[in-house]
């Protein structure tokens, strides 16, 4: 056999087989086969030796048509080169000698799938001996990717055939593709047992192969997490190729053996109030129904899902989950038990509010019933006064009193808590609370507000902040002394505002001159009268014939809650009743 140089003129061939014909001292030796893809341009050669120069041969090219017959599309000599005329080559085909005695080489351009045929090379001497070589050219197409699809429905274990997996199709190969198909990337096949592959193929108009495959499969249990894919297999110039599909997941349905039931949500402990969901599941997967019965009673589900909102410890217990398959039609029961943690309101002894005297002891207590260990803790005014559920305050005082404020709750569960509240009253006498300055100065005709601020105290209401006020206005005429008194059952508290009248000192001493002037004038008039030494007096008579009543002076000041009067008289007496 001899050698081939395949470096610069065999691009794409493959498999390299000898033929070869013996004239005299002519040997042709040609390839057995020249693969290349549809469309690109095929080089067939034709290598020959000859003793005697190549101008005493002549060389024809041929191809045999699929009825076996020889058509000649090419012939050269030693003068002439001509293509042959109304030919599928004609206007396809140029031929390029190798160089030297080496040979010939015919191209074929834009190669289509009929030009799949028997080439050969023919060499005849001048002597009409011949000798002849046959190259078989082959044209490849890559066939589009696969596409699968799954079966969309469910598929029993329990069929007793067969049952379709999916299909496989691949389209427009040459020659025509395989497919193989794959679980978990293992081959199934014909032979293996519950696997049944059915392929058809189809010709295009266009030459090209179609190709589509059936799987169908005995499923079992564990085909629910099988991936199964096709894979494509395809001829190219020179070798083997495969594609493979994307992986597709079928339904398997099998029966259940249990039925898994479970509280979803809340997680952790469950309290009053909360939303739970309750799950039931079997661990088959087959068409069934599922209800759940709570004391004897049938609830209704959302698919496999019970929702019960806003729970009390009414609802704690068993909840019992049934399954019916409705293949089997049998029955599968699952348990769960669910219990709701709750906390009472909080009970405060003594209830509502309390009076205690001043000096005496208090004891409460703050409880609540609860399904888990509670914590109680009391406040007053915002701030923490003690721990426990007993709240004791010894030697009760004025700062005593106020609005107590216990809180239970429950470590295990943040959200759980309640509250109540104690009010605490002092029996103590009022207190009124001493301004800074009781000593006042006004100025004489002014108006001045006196304000009496008194401390809250058991028999009293409590106001924003904590005390009763009173306030009065009084109008500067005199220096003045006035009083707030304060009291309750319990006693009594007074306080004492001075007030001092500024500018009157030359109006009262005017009134004291006209006074004492008017006393003077008294004086001398009676003096008179007693020795008889006024005008028109005969004898002894009175200077007047009716008594005439006594002058007085009266200042009175009155507030809005106290009224205080000074009376004043002249020469310091005090007038009756009547004569005022």
């Amino acid at each position: 056999m001899a050698g081939r140089d395949t470096g610069a003129l065999l691009v794409g061939l493959l498999v390299l087989f000898h033929t070869w014909g013996v004239w005299a001292a002519v040997q042709v030796n040609m390839e057995d086969r020249v693969e290349i893809f549809k469309g690109k341009t095929a080089p067939i050669a034709c290598m020959f030796t000859l003793n005697h120069s190549i101008s005493e041969v002549v060389i024809e090219w041929l191809y045999v048509t699929t009825g076996g017959e020889k058509q000649m599309i090419y012939y050269q000599n030693s003068t002439v080169k001509s293509i042959q005329p109304n030919t599928p080559f004609t206007d396809r085909i140029t031929v390029n000698e190798t160089g030297g005695t080496g040979g010939v080489v015919l191209n074929i351009a834009d190669v289509q799938l009929g030009d799949e045929l028997e080439f050969i090379c023919l060499i005849r001497h001048i002597t009409n001996k011949t000798a002849e070589g046959r190259t078989k050219l082959k044209v490849f197409v890559t066939p589009d990717r696969p596409i699968i699809e799954g079966v969309e429905t469910g598929i029993s274990v329990n069929e007793q055939n067969p049952s379709k997996i999916g299909t496989c199709e691949v389209k427009n190969g040459y020659p025509k593709p395989n497919i193989n198909w794959y679980r978990n990337k293992m081959p199934l096949r014909n032979d293996h047992d519950g696997v049944e592959v059915k392929s058809r193929s189809t010709t295009e108009s266009t030459g090209l192969f179609s190709v589509t495959s059936e799987l169908h499969l005995l499923v079992k249990e564990e085909d629910k997490d099988a991936e199964f894919y096709c894979e494509v297999t395809y001829l190219v110039p020179g070798e083997t190729r495969m594609t493979e599909s994307n992986p597709i997941n079928i339904t398997v349905y099998y029966p259940s053996t249990a039925v898994n039931v479970w509280v979803e949500s809340p997680k952790g402990k469950i309290k009053e109030g909360d939303s739970v969901e309750i799950h039931c599941y079997g661990n088959g997967n087959t068409p069934a129904t599922y209800t759940i019965k709570h004391k004897a009673m049938e609830l209704n589900m959302e698919s496999n899902m019970l929702v019960l909102t806003n729970v009390t410890r009414l609802e704690s217990g068993n909840y019992q989950c049934v399954y019916l398959d409705t293949d089997t039609f049998e029955n599968l029961y699952g348990n769960v038990t669910l219990f709701v943690n709750y906390l009472d309101p909080a009970v405060v002894m003594p209830k509502g509010s309390v009076e205690v005297a001043q000096g005496a002891e208090l004891k409460a207590t703050c409880n609540a019933l609860s399904s888990l260990q509670t914590e109680t803790l009391w406040f007053k005014d915002g701030q923490e006064f003690s721990k426990g559920h007993s709240l004791t305050l010894k030697d009760a005082t004025f700062d005593t009193a106020g609005t107590y404020t216990c809180v239970v709750t429950v470590p295990e569960i943040e959200e759980m808590q309640t509250s109540g509240t104690l009010h605490v009253y002092v029996q103590i006498p009022p207190e009124i609370m001493k301004p800074d300055n009781t000593e006042i100065e006004e100025s004489f005709e002014n108006t001045v507000d006196l304000k009496c601020h008194v401390l809250k105290s058991a028999s009293q209401l409590e106001t924003r902040e904590g005390v009763l006020l009173s306030v009065v206005s009084i109008k500067v005429t005199s220096d003045i002394t006035a009083f707030c008194n304060a009291s309750n059952e319990y006693g009594t508290d007074a306080l004492a505002f001075n007030i001092k009248a500024r500018g009157n000192g030359v109006v009262i001493a005017v009134i004291i001159i006209c006074i004492l002037l008017l006393a003077i004038l008294g004086s001398v008039l009676y003096y008179l009268y007693k020795k008889g030494k006024i005008c028109g007096r005969s004898g002894k008579q009175d200077l007047t014939k009716e008594k005439s009543n006594k002058d007085n002076i009266v200042v009175e000041m009155k507030s809005d809650n106290t009224e205080e009067a000074v009376l004043l008289g002249v020469n310091g007496e005090k007038p009756l009743p009547n004569d005022q």
